[in-house]
């Protein structure tokens, strides 16, 4: 625990109890509905195995939470050989003779049990509170996870309550202009949670520059496509060109053509293509290609952060020395802010939430998708990899890219300004879109 003493941050054992418990709900509320066939997935290298996938996220907790706290006797013989995502590579994890189905749940419980008990009568630390939260975050992220290989597998929609989408907030085109200046980029000691990716704000000098108010909408997207962008070698980079003759792709890979319009794949339907959503399920090369035919580029990971999260001086000339933890402010998202949590099983328009408009008048730089920045995610100056977890950032440095503001399907504590998700360029399983700036 001496490596954890610059942890400052404490919650309750009340508090740290509930929130095992909701994203523990989550995960089998993404699963239990499935059928046993369901459960045995293919060897993709998009997904994991199922039973691999939640034994991972238990043995999580068993590690960095029960045995860094004192456990000494495994709750799973075997579990170590198993579901370390460092020691078994990818496509070994489908021939292991994993616990079966009803057994990974008895894992599950127990873990959860040992966990909460050990949390009753207790007074957690700022120590021993980011252990828990940093595997309850993990939790988070697979649970999205789970979203969206069922996307990816066809399965159907999961059964978690969520409301109906509306799409008629229509379009919300148009730039703001941020007047540049010194902007610290990253996240500052006071913030109660941060990864070590995030460490620390350092100054960044950004150029004035116009962002688009919204991401880039299905019928914008559209007219890339109709206008032949997926053929046009110039819109695309080397590299982008190298995936899409790979890929076959003619357009983004959940379209359909329906006689004269377009549909999409949402989970096990085909619905219509809603025109003003923003545009999913896209790599950063298509994001990167459809700025080319469009004249207009990618953000950059700190003007994404100050378009976020800066507030104007009076004059608007300059940047305010302010940062808000979320686009809106500093007040946690709630359902007027953004689309998050799954309130909404899939994107909504893109004027949606005015509520969570950034200072600049950005809109829904939180939910909805993920955005592609132009960065590759590198380590801020001064890095230090993070104890225990020292996996989490340090191996995919310099050849991913950074994304920005989460998904519907992305839990409301994990979209805060200074968060860092990264990918692949080449992934287009995720709920990622862009939004674009001027030349």
């Amino acid at each position: 625990m001496q490596l954890l003493q610059d942890k400052h941050f404490a919650l309750s054992s009340t508090a740290l109890t509930q929130l095992c418990q909701d994203t523990r709900e989550r995960t089998l509320a993404l699963v239990t509905d499935l059928e046993d066939t369901q459960f045995e997935v293919p060897l993709l290298s998009l997904v994991n195995p199922l039973r691999w996938e939640l034994g991972h996220v238990t043995f999580f907790y068993e590690t960095f939470v029960l045995q860094m706290l004192g456990q000494s006797v495994p709750l799973l013989a075997g579990a170590e050989d198993w579901y370390d995502s460092f020691k078994v590579d990818h496509d070994d994890r489908w021939s292991l003779p994993l616990p079966s189905r009803q057994q990974t749940f008895e894992y599950m419980r127990r873990v959860s049990d040992a966990v909460c008990e050990r949390l009753q009568g207790h007074t957690p630390s700022p120590q021993e509170t980011y252990l828990y939260l940093l595997s309850v975050l993990h939790e988070d992220m697979h649970g999205e996870a789970l979203t969206y290989m069922r996307q990816t597998l066809g399965y159907a929609r999961p059964r978690v309550q969520s409301l109906p989408a509306s799409t008629e907030y229509g379009p919300w085109p148009g730039d703001v202009d941020i007047p540049g200046g010194t902007y610290y980029l990253g996240a500052t000691p006071e913030q109660p949670f941060v990864f070590d990716n995030e460490k620390w704000a350092h100054a960044v000098a950004v150029a004035p520059f116009q962002i688009a108010r919204a991401p880039v909408t299905n019928a914008a997207f559209i007219a890339f496509v109709e206008d032949g962008g997926y053929q046009r070698r110039e819109c695309w980079s080397m590299q982008g060109w190298v995936w899409r003759t790979k890929a076959q792709a003619q357009q983004p890979v959940y379209w359909q053509r329906d006689g004269q319009g377009w549909v999409q794949r949402h989970f096990d339907t085909m619905i219509p293509l809603a025109p003003h959503a923003p545009v999913v399920h896209v790599t950063w090369y298509e994001a990167e290609a459809y700025c080319q035919w469009a004249g207009r580029r990618l953000p950059t990971e700190a003007e994404w952060e100050m378009a976020a999260s800066a507030e104007p001086t009076a004059a608007g000339t300059g940047i305010t020395g302010r940062k808000r933890r979320y686009p809106w402010g500093d007040e946690a998202p709630t359902a007027e802010h953004a689309n998050l949590d799954t309130r909404v099983l899939g994107c909504v328009d893109v004027a949606a939430f005015p509520a969570g408009d950034s200072a600049f008048g950005c809109r829904q730089m939180a939910g909805n998708i993920w955005e592609w920045t132009e960065s590759a995610f590198y380590p801020f100056p001064g890095y230090l990899v993070d104890y225990p977890y020292r996996e989490y950032s340090a191996p995919w440095f310099g050849y991913r890219k950074v994304l920005k503001g989460g998904a519907w399907a992305t839990r409301a504590r994990l979209a805060y300004n200074t968060y860092r998700n990264f990918f692949p360029p080449a992934r287009n399983d995720v709920y990622a879109g862009f939004r674009t700036c001027a030349r």
